[in-house]
């Protein structure tokens, strides 16, 4: 299956022509990103959300595994669906369960010791209810000890300006019958539920937080928030609707978040024209308003960096990505930093 065509809008120089597409990032243009040393190399890191796919670029593990030796102290990753490897036969339902195959396959140790997917995140269709129980049963034995819970993405907006997620159909749909029902068989499983979606919409992952206590959830990319479109001409009212929509979520005791992901759809910096990429200290400070909010809101013990890669790579490489979260994470202590860098990862997927 391939990636949402939506999404890769390019030019005919292969650059993307707006915010919110995905493109092969540049590395010619990254090249131009001013040398850094690595910023607290000792320091562990779980990077708990990244991708590996064939479509619309080949971005596989020797890709990815080129990235993280890039001289921070990487001990194990999260692999975050992405629709590559879905199986072209069977039942429809069943075809994700090819992309768990494919990761599983992909997974282990590198040569540099990091646990490459040591936890496998899928995708299932949660509108169908009770019946994803075999989906999730498939995804189990397809995961070799590796598979940790759904991604479902459910990001949905009315204009055609915003590239909606690949179950993004309607509104409200984290609060609908069938998707609670669904949301119980993983809790019932003890899997955990990526929640992706904008910021319009956090309130509907409380809502379902609070209809399914028992399930664990993180909520992706730093709840979604859109600055491009119809809301990059009101960043100032976004930003304050996004952050009231994180207050809300983070009263929930089982709702983790995943710091990060603020690249494409974020459009927090001119990534699309601009001359050469920003160093850390200046994604830093682009970044922090949002970083310190869901720090503030979740606490170290609910939050989680990611990488997003190779989505954030359009934007940055990921030595300067990772320099720039341990550069706004410099005042914690280290206790909150070992935990929003690794440990709350660690715990929120099983991987102790």
């Amino acid at each position: 299956m391939a990636l949402d065509a939506r999404f890769y809008k390019l030019s005919e120089h292969g650059r993307p022509t707006e915010f919110g597409t995905i493109f092969e990032p540049s590395d010619e243009w990254l090249a131009k990103q001013s040398a850094e040393a690595v910023f607290e190399p000792d320091l562990p890191i779980v990077d708990s959300h990244h991708h590996l796919w064939e479509h619309p670029y080949v971005y596989d593990r020797s890709g990815f595994e080129a990235d993280i030796q890039s001289g921070h102290h990487v001990e194990a990753t999260v692999y975050v669906e992405c629709g590559a490897g879905y199986r072209d036969s069977g039942p429809v339902e069943l075809r994700p369960v090819g992309e768990t195959e494919y990761v599983a396959a992909a997974a282990g140790s590198s040569s540099a010791g990091v646990d490459v997917a040591a936890g496998i995140v899928g995708f299932a269709d949660l509108t169908l209810g009770a019946a994803v129980e075999p989906v999730l049963t498939g995804h189990m034995a397809a995961g070799r000890g590796r598979f940790r819970g759904v991604r479902f993405s459910t990001g949905w907006d009315a204009s055609p300006e915003i590239a909606n997620a690949q179950s993004g159909k309607r509104p409200g749909m984290l609060r609908e019958a069938k998707i609670l029902d669904g949301a119980r068989v993983l809790a019932r499983n003890s899997l955990t539920l990526d929640a992706w979606l904008f910021h319009t919409q956090l309130d509907d992952v409380a809502a379902l937080a609070d209809a399914v206590p028992d399930l664990k959830v993180v909520v992706n990319h730093s709840g979604g928030p859109l600055g491009y479109g119809r809301y990059a001409s009101d960043q100032s009212g976004q930003f304050d609707q996004w952050r009231d929509g994180i207050r809300q979520v983070a009263k929930r005791p089982n709702v983790w978040c995943k710091i990060g992901g603020l690249v494409a759809r974020g459009a927090m910096y001119d990534y699309l024209t601009a001359p050469e990429p920003p160093g850390s200290d200046e994604l830093a400070r682009l970044w922090s308003p949002w970083l310190e909010v869901c720090a503030e809101e979740f606490g170290a013990k609910r939050c989680m960096f990611e990488s997003n890669f190779p989505v954030d790579k359009m934007g940055t490489s990921y030595r300067v990505l990772w320099n720039a979260y341990k550069r706004f994470a410099s005042s914690a202590s280290r206790e909150e930093r070992e935990l929003m860098f690794g440990g709350s990862a660690r715990q929120f997927y099983s991987l102790l």
